[in-house]
């Protein structure tokens, strides 16, 4: 199971925020502390925001927050809210399913089970939980010496 770029960006952007409690925070700063581009951030943003996990302050003073605490944030819940497609296999849409052995076999339901147990770890963890493992602000301190080795080897 992967993720989508998308996703992965949301997590990021939540705990981004969620690590400046105190203060406004820009898609700017976030995409320079990840180097991901403004442009894919902006709609991360938007997307928090529908889900209810953002709060977005436009104008000159303007960036991000959390529109709620840390600790109900579900990382699960984020996840099904960002992720478009949770299915792993074609079967798992009966309606769209074109599988000739999708009557008799059983991996489908075990693939379930599997995708299911791996969403019920993530209900389980909030964002407030992740932040603990260590001080918010040092997940970002590396990021720009990761960037900068990244870019020098693609020159």
């Amino acid at each position: 199971m992967r993720f989508t770029l998308h996703t992965d960006y949301g997590l990021r952007v939540l705990l981004y925020a969620a690590a400046y409690p105190d203060r406004v925070v820009t898609t700017a700063e976030i995409g320079a502390a990840y180097g991901i581009s403004k442009h894919h951030l902006v709609r991360v943003a938007q997307s928090l925001r529908d889900g209810g996990y953002l709060a977005l302050k436009t104008g000159r003073r303007g960036g991000l927050a959390l529109a709620r605490d840390p600790g109900e944030i579900s990382i699960g819940a984020v996840v099904r809210s960002l992720e478009p497609d949770l299915r792993l296999v074609e079967c798992f849409d009966p309606a769209t399913s074109t599988c000739p052995i999708a009557p008799v076999c059983g991996l489908a339901t075990t693939l379930r089970d599997a995708r299911d147990a791996f969403l019920a770890v993530l209900d389980r963890v909030s964002l407030k939980q992740v932040l603990r493992k260590g001080n918010p602000a040092s997940h970002f301190l590396p990021i720009d010496r990761i960037t900068r080795r990244a870019r020098a080897r693609r020159a």
